[in-house]
Order: structure tokens, then sequence, then C-alpha cells
């Protein structure tokens, strides 16, 4: 399904430039290690449907996550085929859906453009922002300690962030699973890329814990409600509109989740020992 053309080659995700520092009172030269971001459009059967600033990684599990979590497709099977096509100006993720989902997209179809920070680029109403999303019937529990396991895990495979200090990671933890970690430039494009990994993995988002190293806002919690995960945590605080739209959901809402604790927003029954 997944095939690459490149007429011009895929960017690397980090850039070396020049800079110069100027630090307590002295002035030095040399470089440093920047993310990159990159024009990455979406289009599905011949027209582009949206245009994301973009790290250039994880490409394939943009293209799925994407078309997952604003449910343009339901599974990996209605993507007939997916290339990768590096251009002048961006890339290219050229998906072609099965039959019936062709057909329904082509109902929806619209062109927007948006930047990196968005995550409702496009909507085409008010009401569009507050779409209806699936509620969360899991029963999935965690204790205290596994939030901070998961917590704690998270910087040590942040290699891009390392490097630049600039991007955002999106992963997925289970206590006897390895951690599934995916970043970019933009938040919500880091859980897009988790959302294709996991769902091209076969795994269930229900079953463990999605950690994010951002505030929560409305978008990601409705993009973790739509991977049909039970319990989300953030490193940061989250909206009061994204505490009301996981407390409506189902969704356990953790944020401001640091070494020495965390605070829960809504649906502690999944956390066992809270007090």
């Amino acid at each position: 399904m997944f095939a690459l053309e490149a007429d011009h080659a895929v960017p690397p995700a980090v850039q070396c430039v020049a800079r110069q520092t100027s630090r307590n009172g002295s002035a030095t030269t040399g470089e440093r290690i920047l993310a990159e971001e990159v024009p990455v459009a979406f289009s599905y059967d011949g027209a582009t449907h949206a245009v994301l600033m973009a790290t250039p990684d994880d490409l394939d599990d943009f293209a799925l996550g994407f078309s997952y979590t604003e449910r343009i497709i339901m599974t990996q099977a209605e993507i007939a085929e997916l290339a990768v096509v590096s251009v002048a100006d961006g890339i290219v993720l050229r998906m072609w859906l099965t039959g019936a989902r062709a057909d329904a997209f082509a109902a929806r179809r619209r062109r927007f453009v948006g930047p990196a920070g968005c995550g409702m680029c496009g909507l085409e109403s008010l009401a569009e922002a507050n779409r209806t999303i699936p509620t969360v019937g899991c029963h999935f529990q965690v204790s205290r300690q596994d939030i901070a396991e998961a917590v704690a895990a998270l910087p040590a495979r942040q290699q891009l962030n390392t490097q630049t200090r600039a991007v955002h990671a999106a992963a997925f933890w289970r206590p006897d699973r390895e951690l599934i970690l995916r970043e970019d430039v933009g938040r919500h494009n880091a859980l897009d890329k988790l959302a294709g990994a996991l769902v091209r993995g076969g795994q269930s988002a229900a079953e463990g814990i999605l950690v994010l190293s951002s505030r929560i806002s409305i978008e990601l919690v409705q993009k973790a409600a739509i991977m049909g995960a039970a319990i989300i945590v953030g490193v940061s605080a989250p909206t009061a509109l994204a505490v009301r739209t996981a407390e409506a959901t189902g969704l356990t809402l953790v944020g401001i989740a640091r070494d020495d604790g965390f605070e829960v927003f809504t649906h502690p029954e999944r956390i066992t020992r809270y007090c």
C-alpha cells in the first residue's frame, strides 16, 4: 500500500544552521540543529483536502492517522493506495480510497490550508468545531504509579526534541509494552502520527495511556476519543472546553503531569488508589 515517489528528496526532519550566540556578555558563532517543517498536502482520489505544516518524518503514519482521526476512513483497508510524493514545494501524501469510502469522501470534499498549530482548519461552520465524537465506554484502569511511569518514559524517547527543543510528542504507554512515540512541530500532527502507528500495528488506544508533551485542547480530546482512548495525560494544563468535552464523552483527562504528581480533571474512577 505504501510507496515513495521522489521527484525531489524528502527533506530530513532536522537541519543544521549557522547562528551567532550572545550570552553573559560574550558572543560566539557556531551551529544549531533545528526542526524542519514543510507543507504536507493530503490528497484523496486526485483532490487536495488539506495542507498542513509538519515535520517530514513518519509520513505514512501521518497519512493514515490524519485520515482516521478526521473520519475520512474507518479502517486501514479503506486506503487502497498511499504514496509519499516529494515535490519542489513540499510533500504530497497521495491516497486512493476504496469504492464506498471514496463515494463518502466525495460528498464532503473541500479544500483548506492550515498552519502548524491549527487542528480545526477548514471547518465549514461553527457547529463543526463541536462535532459529535464517540462516547468512551472502556473500563480500563491504571494506577497513579502507571501514570508517573508513562510520563517519565517520555523524555528519553523524544529524539527530535532532544536535538531541537522545538517539537511536540504523542505517545502510547502500556505497562507490558514498549512505548510508541511520534514527534512533530505540530501537536495535532504528532497525535495523528501516533494514531496512524497504532492503526498500522493493530493496537487499540483503549488499552493504554495517551501521553502528550503539550497542553490538551479540544481538538486533541476529540482525536483521542475517535482513536478509542480512555485516558489522556498531558504535561501542561488543558483548556476549559477540553475538560467539558472529556467529561461529556467519558474520557479521563489528566493534566499538569510532572515529576511530583498530576491533576485529574474528569472521570477519576479509572485511576485506582486515587484520593
